[in-house]
This record gives structure tokens, sequence and C-alpha cells, in this order.
């Protein structure tokens, strides 16, 4: 089981101190930016840029009394500087400073979590192109329909990924966009070019048109992306939990030297890795719905997402993080059983070639619902000697499927038995998987 933790950088992009830290940058460029419009005197705007700094515990203790947490940074800054500190915030409100500041988090958390998925798809690459050719069947509605190979499976895991990386490169730009535009956003006191030169400073860009905040909009869509890889990411969970479950037993969780599965069974090996995968998506897709409740926000703007975003921004990006990194580790190490999907491939007795033998009966001029009978009823016998405890295939290696429909005398008669016994080769689904992992995966795969 090896995996690690959310990344250590992740979790200091959303603590006490990089918050206030992204705020003191946001200030610090906006002196710079007032500096170069000839504003703040050169020598204030090294003072400021070199000597600013904020005291945790300082900022906890003025905000006791002014319970305006923004004010009581400002405070703490301006005590740690002198007449210069007068520039610090100049012409801009809370929100400016936060909102922009938030955005530098989210940008470069963003930026983790997009490499994330880069790690994840490449792990799941690998594992495709090692069972391009591993058969096993296909299931629809949880029953047997026909044969595929494992490495399709996965190679469908990397494609949808890739949808998710290409649309979460598309919102990092969506919320990197920073704000100076003043109290009610009508940049009265800070010139347009204000914002500009700061957002440039930053790594950021302007929003074309703000009140006192970034629209949530932005952030919501941060939310639904990143629900939507979660969505992704457990289907992948869930397909591993299935495929490990006794009856079906084709692939499972690693199990470590020492590890235990149950503190009474102690035969237990269960899929733990992948059901906790399950409940963390769970949890990121639990955080869109307030984020776009915060997009309806009174006039200009009021507090009410303020509380939500302490809580949704750190703990989706941190648990997104976390999920991605334990999700990885798992395919990586994922045990697959080839013996297994092939016994149970051969497990309903030949009847996973039932649609090549409707596919011949056409050509020969028969009606589809005609060749449909046909096929079906033969099929029926297989299952009703299935649940009798027959067995699948008899001692020379035929299927009960391959027997009943070489008995059919109607149909020897249509196709004959040479045709009958070709349907029942495995290379004919497998003989496209080539040229689906070129589209998939480029040429030379």
């Amino acid at each position: 089981m090896v995996e690690r933790y959310a990344r250590e950088e992740m979790k200091k992009l959303w603590d006490l101190n990089a918050k206030y830290s992204a705020w003191l940058e946001v200030e610090k460029a906006l002196v710079r930016g007032w500096n170069k419009l000839g504003l703040v005197p050169d020598s204030d705007c090294e003072k400021i840029c070199k000597n600013a700094k904020f005291d945790i515990a300082r900022i906890d203790e003025i905000e006791k009394v002014t319970k305006h947490d923004l004010i009581a940074f400002t405070t703490s800054v301006a005590e740690s500087l002198g007449e210069e500190s007068r520039w610090v915030h100049y012409g801009i409100t809370s929100s400016d400073c936060i909102d922009t500041a938030v955005a530098l988090q989210m940008r470069d958390s963003l930026k983790i979590i997009l490499c994330d998925v880069e790690e994840l798809r490449e792990v799941i690459k690998k594992r495709a192109i090692e069972h391009k050719q591993t058969l096993m069947v296909g299931r629809s509605h949880g029953i047997h329909g026909e044969p595929i190979t494992f490495g399709l499976v996965l190679a469908i895991w990397y494609d949808e990924l890739g949808r998710h990386l290409k649309a979460l490169e598309s919102t990092l730009e969506v919320i990197s966009v920073g704000q100076l535009s003043g109290a009610m956003g009508n940049l009265a006191h800070t010139p347009m070019e204000l914002e500009e030169i700061v957002c440039e400073d930053l790594g950021l860009k302007a929003a074309p048109a703000s009140n006192q905040v970034i629209q949530r909009d932005r952030y919501a869509r941060l939310m639904s992306d990143l629900a939507l890889l979660a969505s992704s990411c457990e289907k992948i969970a869930v397909e591993v939990r299935h495929l490990q479950r006794t009856e079906v037993y084709e692939a499972e969780e690693y199990f470590e030297k020492g590890q235990k599965g149950s503190s009474a069974m102690p035969h237990k090996r269960n899929p733990v890795l992948s059901e906790n995968i399950t409940g963390l998506c769970r949890m990121i897709r639990s955080f869109v719905l307030p984020a776009m409740e915060n997009v309806a926000l009174w006039h200009e703007r009021d507090i009410s997402h303020s509380s939500v975003e302490r809580f949704i921004l750190p703990d989706s990006f941190i648990t997104t993080d976390f999920m991605l990194m334990r999700l990885k580790g798992l395919i990586e190490k994922l045990v697959v059983y080839p013996k297994n999907m092939m016994k149970n491939l051969n497990l309903t007795g030949g009847l996973v070639f039932s649609q090549r033998i409707l596919l011949e009966l056409p050509k020969k001029g028969v009606s589809r619902e005609d060749a449909y009978k046909i096929v079906q009823r033969n099929a029926m016998k297989v299952w009703q000697d299935l649940q009798e405890g027959k067995a699948a295939v008899n001692e020379r290696g035929e299927s009960l499927y391959l027997q009943y429909l070489l008995a059919d005398s109607e149909l020897v008669e249509i196709i004959g038995e040479e045709v009958i016994k070709e349907c029942f080769g495995y290379g004919y689904y497998t003989k496209n998987v080539d040229a689906i992992f070129k589209r998939v995966f480029g040429e030379g795969r």
C-alpha cells in the first residue's frame, strides 16, 4: 500500500500563514503599482517591500477588538513599518486584497491538482499498455455481455481523465483573476492602469468588471470541475470494488504483508482504499451546491459567501489532492488476475458469442426476428443447464452453447458447422484494440 498524504505544499497553501502571506503579497504589489504611477516615493516603496511583515498572534489579538480580520492584518503590518505604512492598502477595499489573494491560492492549488491528474493518467496508461490484450468479460447491467480486454477499460479511464484535465486547464484561466476596483467596483479611487499593473505583477489578469468582489461563478465553475473529476475517480474506485468481490475476483487492491482486513475474520482482504476514495469523492461533490449558492450575493456584495469559502476552498483542494494520490497508488499496485478473468469469461458456457451467430444469419437471408429466435432459444437452454449445475464446458473443451448450436439442425443447415465454430474465437473481439489504443494514446501504442 504505497501512497502519500496530500502534498505538503498543498496543505501549506491553505494554512493561516499562507493566507496572510498572500494578503501581504497583494499589498506589496499594490505599493509597487502606486510607485510606478508616481504616488508612492521610491524610498517608501523599498521600505515596505523589504520590511513589511505580519504576526499571526498579534492579528488575533487585534481582531478580538476590531472584529475585522483585514483591519487586524493591516494594523499588524503597519506596526512593522514606520510612516511609510500609510501607503499600505491605499485606495482599495478589503475584498480587493482578499479576493486577489485567494486567486493566488486557488491558482497555485489548481496547478498541483493538474499535476496530480497528469500523474494518475500516466499510471493508468502504463497499466493499460500492460493489459492491452488481457481478455475479460464485458458486463452490462452486471450481466456478462461480450469479450473485451482490461486494457480497454483502462483506456476509457485515461481518456475520461483527459477531458477533466482540459476542463481544469481552462478553469485555471477563469479563476486566475484579481481586482483592485475599490469599495463598489467603480475604480473611483484607483486608476484602471493600477489594477492592470498589480495583477500583471502577481501573474493574474484583471477582472474586466467587478463590484466589491470577484464574481463567484468563477469559484462555482472550479468546484463543479473538481466534482466532475471526483465523479470519474469514484467510477474507477467502484469498478475496482466490483472486480474484487469474491464471486468475481478479477483484480484486487494490493494487500501488504502484516495488513489486516477484519478484527473478527482473519481471512478478509477488503477494498478499503477504493471504498475510502468513494467516500472522499462524495465529499468533494458536496462542495458544489454551496459554491453555486454563493453566486447570488446582495447587490454589490454581502458576506454570506465568506464563511462558506473558509471551508470549501481548502477542503476541496486538500481532499482532491489526497484522493488523487490515493487513487494513483491504488492503480499503480492493483493486482490483476488474468486467469480469473478468463475463467469468468467462460462462466456462461459460450453465451458471450451469441451476437456473432446472430449477425451471420441475416447474411444468409434470414430476417433479424427469425435469427434472434434461433439464437435465443439455444441460449435459454444454456441458462437452464447452468442453473442445474451442468458444466459450462465438456471434456472435449466445447462450451454448452456451441454444443446446442451444433445440434440445431435448422441453424447448421443455414450457416454450416464451420461458420458456427469460427464464431467462437476471441480474436474477433480484440482485432481493433490496437487501433483504439492509437486513438487514445497516439501512434506506437
